[in-house]
């Protein structure tokens, strides 16, 4: 028996719900460094204009697949196409999030462990240390696999709950604390000596670095920042109420996804800019050079250093938290209604399936030889399967899918919410998801392949 779909209680649920689904780790430890080496505030500004222009639309288009449908995204695109070839990209779409739950509760469940490490204070050492700590537990088999489990696990005890009393009700919780530690680590941080070069070196603009690779590593990061390509989305909005005005909600996730990324960067440069560290990118950056900046940074303070640190850690697994539980719900609606079960069986099965290729991306870290695809790691090629092919596809076909298949009657019905609100943008809106969108996201597309 099928359970009795949800809704979202609350105009903030949906909106730190949904929010949270696009912030994550990406926006901690890929953001920042973009930012940092293609040109500080002009990568800002072309950024925001990204989220403004492109990134907001093909969240909107989106929210009406999912709105529209009320059900899973494989039967949102499914009832939308009535019955043609398009119904491909909500199974896409639940394929694509099930593999980056399995492979990103991996680093997520590196997080957890760290945050261990930090409350028991194992992360006290020299810069040589910290780097052989984390080579020796990430090429471990077993650790990280355990952690990956547990993380996944957490994440199937907050969906399994519903979406009121699980999704939303985490939500709430979670993304103002999330919030809270954030701003701590930034006052810390930027209270250092010589911190303020750290600030500089972010939003000084360098106009001189601007070329086309730093366009498209702006829209590439609006797209993928905000979720778009993963019916994360979709699954999300089916959950909305005729009330939510869809383009309002856009816009105010998307500030919130920005806000979070440019903290971020605050909350890095000034601390790594006053020991004299450049920050890198990726799982090097938390988990190596960032526990020696805090060290290095709160010498005179341990007890700071310490407290900085777990609030560090914490706030990385509560941002995996948010994200994990989005990806998780588009495998669970989609179980549980496609298969007529109940709930709870629905995320038993992606929790089992996400827990089998979490597994196998975890010891495929440190046993490339053994377990590796096409001469990567498990994990690099889920990774670059899903960012550099599935993401774009879809976010690429949602809006064909919306912008030429689905009738302008449905499309802009849900933008005005029926005829209730003013639908001033939605000419421009249709413009863009018909053309501006698909020529960018084939730029981008080419650009991860690196054919430009």
């Amino acid at each position: 028996m099928v359970s009795e779909r949800g809704k979202f209680g609350t105009k903030i649920g949906v909106i730190l719900a949904t929010a949270g689904s696009a912030v994550g780790l990406g926006n901690i430890w890929r953001f920042p460094y973009l930012t940092g080496q293609d040109g500080g505030a002009a990568f800002i500004f072309i950024y925001i204009g990204c989220i403004l222009f492109l990134g907001i639309p093909g969240m909107v288009a989106e929210f009406v697949v999912g709105r529209h449908s009320a059900a899973n995204a494989a039967r949102a695109y499914k009832n939308l196409s009535n019955g043609k070839p398009w119904q491909v990209i909500g199974y896409m779409g639940v394929f694509t999030a099930m593999i980056i739950l399995g492979f990103y509760s991996v680093v997520a469940g590196w997080c957890l462990q760290y945050l261990f490490a930090s409350l028991l204070g194992q992360l006290n050492g020299n810069a040589d240390y910290i780097k052989i700590y984390f080579q020796e537990f990430s090429s471990s088999a077993l650790m990280p696999a355990f952690w990956t489990c547990i993380f996944i696990l957490l994440t199937h005890m907050v969906v399994v709950k519903g979406v009121r009393k699980g999704i939303e009700k985490a939500s709430n919780l979670m993304m103002p604390t999330l919030f809270i530690l954030l701003i701590i680590i930034v006052i810390a941080s930027c209270s250092l000596p010589g911190a303020m070069k750290g600030v500089d070196f972010l939003f000084h603009p360098d106009f001189s670095k601007l070329n086309h690779g730093v366009m498209l590593d702006a829209l590439g990061q609006a797209f993928f920042s905000l979720s778009l390509g993963t019916a994360c989305l979709c699954t999300y909005a089916s959950y909305f109420s005729r009330q939510t005005n869809l383009l309002k909600s856009a816009v105010q996730i998307a500030g919130i996804d920005t806000i979070v990324a440019i903290m971020a960067g605050l909350m890095i440069f000034p601390a790594a800019f006053s020991i004299g560290v450049n920050p890198d990118s990726g799982p090097s950056l938390i988990f190596i050079t960032l526990p020696n900046v805090f060290q290095q940074a709160f010498s005179g303070m341990p007890v700071v250093g310490y407290i900085i640190a777990i609030f560090f850690y914490a706030l990385l697994v509560l941002a995996a938290l948010t994200s994990t539980i989005s990806m998780h719900e588009i495998g669970t609606a989609f179980f549980y209604e496609e298969l007529h079960i109940s709930r709870k069986k629905g995320a038993w099965i992606e929790t089992i399936a996400c827990i089998i290729i979490g597994i196998l991306c975890s010891i495929s870290v440190g046993n490339t030889d053994t377990f590796q695809l096409f001469g990567k790691s498990i994990m690099d090629c889920c990774d670059y399967l899903t960012s550099n092919i599935l993401l774009p596809l879809g976010s690429f076909l949602t809006c064909l899918f919306v912008g030429w298949y689905v009738p302008k009657k449905i499309v802009k019905d849900e933008f005005t919410n029926w005829g209730t609100l003013r639908g001033v943008f939605f000419q421009i809106w249709l413009i863009i998801v018909r053309f501006i969108s698909p020529i960018c996201i084939i730029a981008v597309f080419l650009h991860q392949l690196g054919l430009i």
